[in-house]
């Protein structure tokens, strides 16, 4: 069984166990948090706005990849180069219902 789910506008496709990380959280590291459902699949069964919901896992609090920002300006000697890390939130799902 799957569920299509979204956390902070953006939307994953889970099964039970899977680890994945999303934007930072409001929860302590250990903790377990209810996180809606926008569509169950079931084999060949698909039930959009199912109220179902799903249980995640906080693993961990970390910082994404780093992304490069860079600014120029043709024939003005303006250049400006920063670095950026999204903090991130490692969640492991723990039951679909």
């Amino acid at each position: 069984m799957q569920a299509l789910i979204k956390i902070s506008d953006k939307q994953y496709l889970v099964r039970q166990g899977d680890t994945l990380f999303v934007p930072r959280q409001k929860a302590a590291i250990g903790d377990t948090f209810a996180i809606q459902t926008l569509a169950q699949i079931d084999g060949e069964n698909t039930t959009l706005n199912a109220e179902g919901s799903i249980q995640a896992k906080v693993l961990g609090h970390v910082k994404d990849t780093k992304v490069i920002v860079f600014k120029k300006k043709r024939r003005k000697r303006y250049q400006v180069r920063n670095g950026h890390r999204q903090q991130m939130t490692q969640i492991e799902v723990v039951a679909l219902s």
